[in-house]
């Protein structure tokens, strides 16, 4: 299983924390050190939609001109600005066998999808 995310993210550190907490293996994955592939971004979009991978909640999309945001209309033009400023991408993600399973922290999800 692989966390991606950004350390400093309060969402990411809570959804790694309830990870620890019920003994969870997992790799992360750092967007701001490591980066992120097109490829990648294009995977996850087929996935769960390239809407999906959009914080359009977060500081980095508030502080995206008007003009900017207007133009996120397509999948490319989302995958675009995601390579562009990584810290616009949902997180955390978490991908198992190189499936999405989780999109951001729900504990109640957390506990469906990953309890054994």
């Amino acid at each position: 299983m692989i966390v991606y995310g950004i350390k400093n993210c309060n969402t990411v550190k809570s959804a790694v924390d309830w990870l620890k907490k019920h003994s969870m293996e997992f790799e992360f994955h750092d967007y701001k050190k490591s980066g992120i592939t097109k490829a990648k971004l294009a995977e996850w979009s087929k996935q769960v939609g390239w809407e999906s991978l959009v914080n359009k909640r977060g500081t980095t999309w508030r502080q995206l001109d008007e003009a900017v945001q207007k133009k996120i209309t397509s999948e490319k033009a989302a995958i675009d600005l995601m390579i562009e400023k990584t810290s616009v991408i949902k997180r955390p993600l978490i991908e198992n066998k190189g499936k999405v399973i989780l999109l951001g922290f729900d504990e109640v999800e957390y506990t469906k999808k990953l309890s054994k």
